[in-house]
């Protein structure tokens, strides 16, 4: 009757802990990017990946990218990068057309090049402008209907172009842009004073986006993706598009010297950079009727003589965040630029994982394998803490018939037999907690895995070997729907993959050489774990799956060879002989046996 009653609290327990885990997975921790293929019929074939709606319309004219462009093709400047290409929009100054050419949306070999930016009119509209403000009333300043003409034929790295516009009055604006190989936009705005008088202007720059969260961008508790911005050498990952748009006005607004502002997704940033030495109004605007997003900075007034000129130099980001780019733009630019990725409170620790992960790959070619040597690396420094536990779970063994002795004497007498158990630890020299510093050692590296895998572009559709094409994505290949034979896709919880299955497997395995817990309760809920975590683990990254495998292989080994060296510890002793029966009492104190 017992047991039966163990086993449904174990069950329910275990139940709780599953359903808990898909909430809190679901809501602080999201499992791993979204799957880039899918099995069928045995086979596997790319899964097309998440565009912009056409139909989720507002009042504007909403139209097909490629009508727009070729409607202004004759006012656009190209754009030609090692590893970007596009347009820039003379009406307006506008960078509105921009592909990174070295990413793509896919694993399949006609997959497009992901897209950063889009002209306005088209359902994924985003771009970046440049302009001048603040002007006195009558001075004729450029706005996002002017038509720049320009002087260059496109803008490339060592090929810069100027735009420039005449108000008529005397007054010549400029924008001399340059690009670098990468992603960096550097621009130089010009106020050439050919007039009478002294013109006053505050320059400014904005990366505006219709919408907010894009596909399959989550903005959770671990990664922040949204409106951000660095101010005064502080980075705001609380600012996102509720927060502005629920804001008085839908504007946020604050001060700061230098920084940077813009919006981050989890691979891609686009952020307006201002001079660092000065200091500029930052702003945080949502304009309903449209459903756009504007992240902007206002510089200081600049002012230009007649016959002399104003300049303001500031820079645009509009790429991917690879980590050692980012820091080299950090260490030129005099700003955190790469806290646009969002490592969280131990990026103390998750950066060291990341640059040997990083590594290793570069130095093997395969992320799988990096992995793999990671999780080698790993076992081998914590050597001698994983042998400690070990021998402690062999002692642990070994004393389980004295355990048990113990809780039968006890079974009435709960404080007793927890004073007896803690007296036999002590004279065995057993300590129970010896093997929880390993695991304790081992969250915070895994944790680190799992963020790599999920905001590093450097491993996003990284493949590893057979069917796994995407380390960053869940394992594709599960028996649920007999490997794709049969035509459905199972839910997330259900879509159980091979390494899961293996995870499970190995994780039972090493169990089963570890001893049995004395409470029952806690043995039914420990025999029941590996099949729990084979469930909660199969939405996650397959790379993390695949470090978890791994190490159980290696701690299943290290077990085997430590009883291997110590025979002795594998096989408890024999049954501890019952203790003896207690003394029968004695005479009563004061008190004298009668005489015969």
């Amino acid at each position: 009757m017992n047991d039966n009653k163990n086993m449904i609290l174990a069950v329910v327990l275990s139940a709780l802990l599953l359903l808990g885990w898909a909430w809190l997975s679901e809501t602080y921790f999201p499992t791993a990017n979204p799957p880039v293929t899918r099995i069928e019929d045995g086979k596997q074939v790319p899964l097309p990946q998440p565009r912009a709606d056409p139909t989720a319309d507002t009042p504007q004219a909403i139209r097909d990218r490629t009508q727009v462009l070729r409607e202004t093709a004759g006012e656009r400047l190209p754009i030609a990068t090692p590893r970007l290409s596009g347009t820039i929009n003379l009406r307006g100054a506008r960078i509105d057309d921009l592909i990174l050419i070295t990413e793509r949306e896919g694993i399949a070999r006609n997959s497009p090049p992901i897209r950063l930016f889009s002209p306005s009119g088209t359902p994924d509209s985003y771009f970046a402008e440049l302009g001048w403000t603040g002007a006195p009333q009558g001075t004729a300043l450029p706005n996002a209907t002017t038509l720049w003409q320009r002087r260059g034929e496109r803008l490339a790295p060592g090929s810069p172009v100027t735009l420039w516009w005449d108000n008529g009055r005397g007054q010549r604006f400029e924008i001399a842009l340059s690009v670098d190989a990468d992603y960096m936009f550097r621009a130089e705005q010009r106020i050439l004073n050919r007039g009478a008088g002294l013109i006053t202007a505050r320059p400014y720059s904005t990366v505006s986006r219709r919408g907010g969260l894009r596909g399959n961008e989550v903005d959770g508790w671990t990664v922040h993706v949204g409106p951000m911005g660095v101010f005064d050498g502080e980075a705001d990952y609380d600012s996102d598009f509720s927060t502005i748009a629920e804001a008085p006005g839908g504007r946020i607004e604050r001060a700061s010297t230098g920084g940077w502002v813009g919006f981050t997704d989890t691979y891609w940033l686009a952020a307006a950079i201002p001079a660092q030495a000065s200091q500029v109004t930052t702003e945080f605007r949502h304009v309903p009727a449209t459903d756009r997003y504007q992240a902007s900075f206002v510089g200081p007034p600049v002012s230009a003589a007649p016959g002399t000129a104003a300049v303001y130099t500031s820079h645009l980001f509009a790429g991917a965040k690879e980590v050692e780019l980012l820091e080299d733009y950090s260490d030129a630019l005099g700003t955190p630029l790469e806290q646009a990725i969002d490592w969280g409170w131990f990026e103390w620790f998750m950066k060291p994982i990341f640059s040997l992960l990083n590594w290793l790959f570069f130095q093997i070619g395969n992320f799988g394998v990096a992995i793999i040597c990671l999780t080698f690396i790993v076992r081998l420094l914590l050597f001698p803490i994983a042998q400690k536990q070990f021998a402690s779970f062999a002692k642990m063994r070994v004393i389980q018939p004295k355990m048990k002795a113990l809780q039968e004497r006890y079974a009435d007498d709960k404080p007793r037999m927890q004073q007896e158990v803690m007296k036999l630890y002590k004279e065995e020299k057993v300590n129970p907690a010896a093997g929880c510093l390993p695991i304790l050692l081992q969250i915070p590296i895994f944790y680190a895995l799992y963020k790599v895998l999920l905001v590093s572009v450097e491993m996003r559709h990284q493949p590893f070997a057979l069917w796994i094409k995407d380390l960053s994505a869940p394992d594709p290949l599960t028996p649920v729907n007999l490997f794709g034979f049969l035509d459905f896709t199972p839910p997330s919880l259900l879509a159980i993959g091979v390494l899961p299955i293996l995870l499970g497997i190995t994780m039972w395995l090493q169990f089963k050489l570890n001893p049995q817990m004395p409470d029952p309760v806690q043995r039914q809920i420990f025999a029941l774990m590996p099949w729990i975590l084979m469930f909660a683990m199969a939405p996650f990254a397959a790379g993390l799956q695949l470090y978890w495998v791994t190490n159980n292989i290696l701690t299943i080994a290290q077990q085997k060879w430590l009883y291997s060296r110590n025979p002795e510890m594998k096989e408890p002793v024999a049954a501890a002989a019952p203790p003896p029966p207690p003394p029968p009492p004695g005479p009563r104190k004061g008190r004298m046996p009668r005489a015969k």
